[in-house]
């Protein structure tokens, strides 16, 4: 689907990552029109991003960016956090909102509960859009496994489901 189809009424959710980053565009019609993961391997990896970020925005022209609000989350790598703040830079330069959701609330507005798993998020999202993201739920992570690059998607889809809210 191209710009005219969408109306220029948009949404997209980015989730960055240690891969890349995750992305959901979705209609203000709460419809998933894209979604997928940008994985950028070594190299300048904020700058390929914002790139990739950048086509994003090119190509759909939403009226809102969502990401996370890691402000007060110290678990997110210095990188990751800087690549939210040039995203959110390159959308405001754009002139498009930008939403800053935490993971309580992404929990909130989608599990209805504070407390739940990236996995639950998927789990809900997946029923919730059964043709498209379905095949696309990894299964529960053990502790000694790494995460799937799967979950960026449902980040990004979480993101910007709560950005229409």
């Amino acid at each position: 689907m191209i710009k005219n189809e969408i109306q220029n009424s948009c949404v997209v959710g980015v989730a960055p990552s240690s891969r890349g980053f995750g992305y959901a565009i979705m209609s203000k019609g709460t419809t998933l029109v894209d979604w997928g993961v940008k994985v950028v391997k070594s190299g300048k990896k904020n700058e390929r991003c914002l790139w990739h970020v950048a086509k994003l925005i090119e190509k759909y022209e939403p009226t809102i960016v969502a990401v996370e609000n890691c402000s007060k989350n110290a678990r997110r790598s210095g990188r990751i956090q800087a690549l939210i703040e040039a995203v959110a830079r390159l959308a405001q330069e754009n002139r498009i909102s930008v939403r800053y959701f935490s993971k309580k609330q992404v929990n909130l507005k989608i599990l209805l509960n504070q407390t739940g798993t990236k996995h639950d998020i998927a789990v809900s999202l997946a029923g919730k859009f059964q043709h498209q993201l379905s095949f696309r739920l990894p299964p529960k992570r053990r502790l000694w496994q790494s995460e799937s690059y799967q979950m960026d998607i449902f980040a990004a889809v979480a993101l910007a489901q709560c950005s229409l809210k």
